[in-house]
């Protein structure tokens, strides 16, 4: 069953971390069975705290998602957006 990991940006700060974090991101998904959907694109928030910009990653399925997730590629990558931006991220299962 498809999984989408979800990306809320919700402020920048380090705009310099977050171009690098973004060099190294989207290759890490290389080997990984990932298809982005949506990539910063114009967001509009309608209800709860408001989201700067998006990303949605499907996956074939939630272990696919970690495996992503806790690879050795992308946790580097992942401490670049610590450092860059506060966001929320959370996985979930689709139909």
């Amino acid at each position: 069953m498809s999984a989408y990991l979800v990306f809320i940006k919700e402020r920048e700060h380090d705009a310099a971390a977050m171009a690098e974090y973004g060099g190294k991101a989207g290759p890490s998904l290389a080997g990984h069975p990932a298809k982005p959907l949506v990539l910063y694109g114009a967001t509009e928030t309608l209800e709860g705290p408001e989201a700067n910009s998006c990303v949605i990653i499907e996956f074939p399925d939630m272990d696919a998602a970690r495996a992503w997730y806790h690879s050795p590629a992308y946790q580097e990558a992942r401490k670049l957006r610590f450092q860059g931006a506060d966001y929320r991220v959370f996985l979930t299962q689709g139909l």
